[in-house]
C-alpha cells in the first residue's frame, strides 16, 4: 500500500497521533460505561469535534479540515472496539456461563486469547467500508445525519463553504428525529436559501468566537468538575449511591440516585426526547412489573438478582421490546433494498441496457481505496479471523464452518444496519446481533458457546461498519480523502486490539464482571437469549408481558418511522423502543441522572441558547463531564489494583452502594 503525495497532506503524523490518543481515552472510557450501563453512547463522532479543533489550535501548524477527519476517523476506529469486540456483552455473557445449566463452565480468556479474539474481527467491518461506501453514500446518497451534523460544524469552524447536501436543518428544538440513536445532537439551525448566507454570517462568526474564545475553559472546568466527583465517589461510595427515595427502597429495590456529571452530560448530547423514554421504561419497569413480578411469587430473589430477582424477570421484557422495535424499524430498510434490487435487475430488460450508468465518484483512483485492497483485506480478514477464533475457543466451542456463516451473516447484516444508519442515523446492532443468534440456534442448535460466539462476530462487522460509515459522510461532504481515512480506520482498530484487551483485563482483575460496580447487563442480554433458545424456557408468567409489550412497540415503532417518513414534528416525540428497553436493563440510578440532563439540553435550547455558539458550548462542557468520569475512572482502576480502598461508608447502612459488605 502505497500513500500518495496527497495522502500526505490529509494522513500525517499529528492527525494519526492525536487521533490514537483520543482514541485510547475513548476506548477506556467506553468501556467504563459500556460494563456499567451496556450502552455506549457515540458522542465521540460529533460531540468531540470541537475538542479536536481547540486541541488542533495548539499546534505550531493548525490541522487543516481533511487532518482533522483523519482525527475523527482514526479515533473513533480506536473507541469503538469495547463494543465491535464483545468487551461489555461477548466476553462478560461467556463468564456467566454454568456447567450444569449450560453444560460448559465459565470462559475467561487471558489476555492473549482475548488479544486473538479482538484480531478475529478487528478489520472485516474496516475492509466492507470501501463497497459500503460506494453504494450508500456515493450511489444512494443516503443522508446519515449525524455524519452530516459533523461536516457541518467541521465546515463552521474552519470557515469553509457549507457542505453540499440535501439535508434540511430544522430550526429551533435541535435534537434529531430519530433518538433511538441516543447518541446524537445536531449544531445548526436551519438554512433554506443561498439568499439567507448574509444573515447566518454573525451567528456562524459567533460559533467560532465562542468556541476559540470559551472552549477550553468550559471543557477544563466541566473536566475537573466531573473528575473531582468521579474520585470522591471513590473514596465515599454514598456519593453515588443517594438514597433519594428513602434507605428501604435503595436497599430493596435499587431506588436510588446517582449524581454523576457523566451520565448528565450523556443526557444532555443524547437530548430530552431519548432521556425521557429512558425514564418512561424506568418507571414501567421498576416502579411496575418489578413489584409485580416480586409480590406475585413470579420472581421471588432479591430484586437485583439476574436469575431468580426481578430485574432478571423483566430483563426478558426488555429484550422483547428491543428486538420488536428493532424488526419494525428495519422492515422499510429491507423493503427499499429489494425494491433497489428489483428494479437494478429489470431495468434492462425494460430498454434501459444500452443506458451507461452514472458514476456519482467525485474523487479520484489514487486517492479511492483500490478493489483488490478490499477482496484481498476481506478473504485474509475472515479466514484469520475463523482460524483465531478455533484457536482461541476450538472445536467445543464453535466449528470453523459455523464461524465462516458467522462472518458471511455478518457482511448481509451490515448492509441491512449501514442502511438503517444511513436513513434514521440508528444503528440497530442490539436487534442485528438476536437475528443472528436466532439463525445459529438453527445452525448448530442447543450449543450456547457457538450461539454467542457466532452472534458476536456478525454483530461486530454490522457495528464496525455502521460507526466507519458515519466518519466516511463526513469526509465525503468535506473532500477528505477516502484512502487516508482508510489507513486511520486500519492503525486505530490495530491499537484498539491491544489498548481494549489491556483495559478489559485490568478492570476483571480489579472488578468482579458481572458484578455490582459493573453489572455489564448486555451479558445477560447474550446469554438469556441463548438459552431461551436451546431450552425454550421462560421466567413464570414473563411470557405473556414480552408478547404484550412486543406488540405494543412493534405498533409505536411502526407510527415512528411513518411520522418520520413524512416529516411530521411530533415524530421526535414518540418513544423509542430500543431507549425505553435500556430504562429496564438499568438501574433508575443511571436514568434519572439522564433524565436530568436531558432536562438541562431542553431547558437550555428553549430559554438560554440563541447562538449555534452557544449550543456548540454546551456540548463541549456535557462532553466533558463525560470524559472527566472516563479519565479518573482509571485512576480509580490503578487505585483499587494497588488495593486502596474506600475511605469512608458513612451514609451507606448497608446494601445502598455498589460491593458494600456491611
Amino acid at each position: 500500500m502505497s500513500i500518495t503525495r496527497e495522502d500526505r497532506r490529509e494522513f500525517t503524523l499529528p492527525a494519526v497521533t492525536i487521533g490514537l490518543l483520543i482514541g485510547c481515552l475513548l476506548c477506556f472510557t467506553n468501556l467504563y460505561f459500556g460494563l456499567q450501563t451496556g450502552w455506549i453512547s457515540m458522542y465521540d463522532v460529533t460531540a468531540i469535534c470541537p475538542h479536536w479543533y481547540l486541541v488542533s489550535k495548539l499546534l505550531p501548524t493548525p490541522l487543516s479540515p481533511q487532518e482533522i477527519i483523519v482525527v475523527q476517523t482514526t479515533a473513533v476506529a480506536t473507541g469503538t472496539m469495547p463494543l465491535a469486540a464483545g468487551f461489555v456483552g461477548i466476553l462478560p455473557a461467556l463468564g456467566l456461563l454454568d456447567a450444569e445449566k449450560d453444560g460448559t463452565p465459565p470462559i475467561h480468556l487471558s489476555w492473549l486469547a482475548a488479544v486473538g479474539w479482538s484480531c478475529s474481527i478487528a478489520f472485516f467491518g474496516v475492509f466492507l467500508s470501501p463497497p459500503l461506501r460506494k453504494q450508500v453514500i456515493i450511489e444512494e446518497q443516503l443522508a446519515f445525519p449525524s455524519g452530516t451534523a459533523t461536516a457541518q460544524l467541521i465546515s463552521v469552524l474552519h470557515q469553509l463553504p457549507p457542505p453540499d447536501t440535501s439535508l434540511r436543518r430544522r430550526s429551533g428544538y435541535r435534537a434529531l428525529d430519530t433518538e433511538d440513536a441516543a447518541n446524537h445532537t445536531v449544531f445548526s439551525d436551519e438554512v433554506d436559501t443561498v439568499a439567507q448566507e448574509d444573515t447566518d454570517e454573525p451567528e456562524v462568526h459567533d460559533e467560532r468566537e465562542v468556541v476559540q474564545q470559551e472552549g477550553w475553559m468550559d471543557l477544563m472546568y466541566s473536566f475537573l468538575a466531573s473528575g473531582v466527583m468521579t474520585l470522591a465517589a471513590y473514596f465515599f461510595p454514598i456519593v453515588f449511591s443517594v438514597p433519594l427515595f428513602g434507605k428501604h427502597l435503595a436497599r430493596e429495590w435499587l431506588w436510588s440516585f446517582t449524581p454523576s456529571l457523566s451520565y448528565v452530560g450523556q443526557g444532555i448530547i443524547m437530548g430530552f426526547p431519548t432521556s425521557l423514554s429512558i425514564n418512561l421504561g424506568m418507571l414501567v419497569g421498576w416502579g411496575i412489573l418489578s413489584p409485580l413480578a416480586k409480590y406475585s411469587g413470579w420472581a421471588p430473589g432479591p430484586v437485583g438478582d439476574m436469575s431468580s430477582g426481578a430485574r432478571g424477570w423483566i430483563l426478558w421484557v426488555s429484550l422483547a421490546i428491543m428486538c420488536a422495535d428493532s424488526f419494525v424499524s428495519l422492515l422499510p430498510v429491507v423493503q427499499s433494498y429489494v425494491v433497489a434490487l428489483v428494479s437494478s435487475y429489470w431495468a434492462p430488460k425494460l430498454g434501459d441496457a444500452t443506458r451507461e450508468e452514472e458514476d456519482h465518484e467525485v474523487e479520484t483512483p489514487d486517492r479511492l481505496v483500490p478493489g483488490w485492497w478490499v477482496v484481498y483485506g476481506l478473504v485474509a480478514s475472515i479466514t484469520v479471523g475463523t482460524l483465531l477464533v478455533w484457536i482461541v475457543f476450538g472445536d467445543d466451542g464453535i466449528k470453523p464452518w459455523a464461524t465462516l456463516i458467522g462472518f458471511a451473516a455478518g457482511g448481509l447484516l451490515s448492509v441491512l444496519g449501514v442502511r438503517a444508519l444511513g436513513e434514521t442515523d440508528l444503528n440497530p446492532v442490539s436487534g442485528l446481533g438476536k437475528i443472528s443468534q436466532l439463525l445459529f440456534a438453527w445452525i448448530q442448535p442447543g450449543n450456547i458457546v457457538a450461539n454467542i460466539i457466532a452472534g458476536g462476530v456478525a454483530e461486530a462487522g454490522a457495528q464496525q461498519a455502521g460507526d466507519l460509515m458515519q466518519d466516511l459522510k463526513t469526509g465525503h461532504l468535506i473532500h477528505a480523502s477516502p484512502r487516508a481515512q482508510f489507513y486511520g480506520q486500519l492503525i486505530g482498530s490495530s491499537l484498539s486490539i491491544i489498548v481494549s484487551t489491556t483495559a478489559y483485563t485490568l478492570y476483571e482483575r480489579a472488578y468482579a464482571i458481572p458484578g455490582p460496580y459493573f453489572p455489564a447487563p448486555t451479558a445477560y442480554v447474550w446469554l438469556s437469549l441463548a438459552r431461551l433458545l436451546r431450552d425454550g424456557e421462560l421466567p413464570q408468567n414473563s411470557s405473556a408481558f414480552m408478547l404484550l409489550f412486543a406488540l405494543l412497540f412493534a405498533a409505536v415503532a411502526g407510527i415512528k418511522v411513518i411520522a418520520i417518513q413524512r416529516g411530521h414534528p411530533y415524530a421526535r416525540w414518540i418513544p423509542s423502543g430500543v431507549a425505553f428497553a435500556i430504562g429496564f436493563l438499568n438501574t433508575p440510578s443511571f436514568s434519572l441522572a439522564r433524565l436530568v440532563g436531558g432536562l438541562i439540553e431542553y431547558w437550555y435550547h428553549r430559554r438560554v441558547a440563541k447562538t449555534g455558539g452557544a449550543d456548540i458550548r454546551l456540548i463541549v462542557i456535557a462532553s466533558g463531564f463525560v470524559l472527566g468520569e472516563g479519565v479518573i475512572s482509571i485512576v480509580a482502576l490503578i487505585l483499587r489494583t494497588w488495593g486502596v480502598g474506600v475511605i469512608s461508608c458513612w451514609g451507606c447502612s448497608g446494601g445502598i452502594c455498589p460491593g458494600c459488605s456491611a
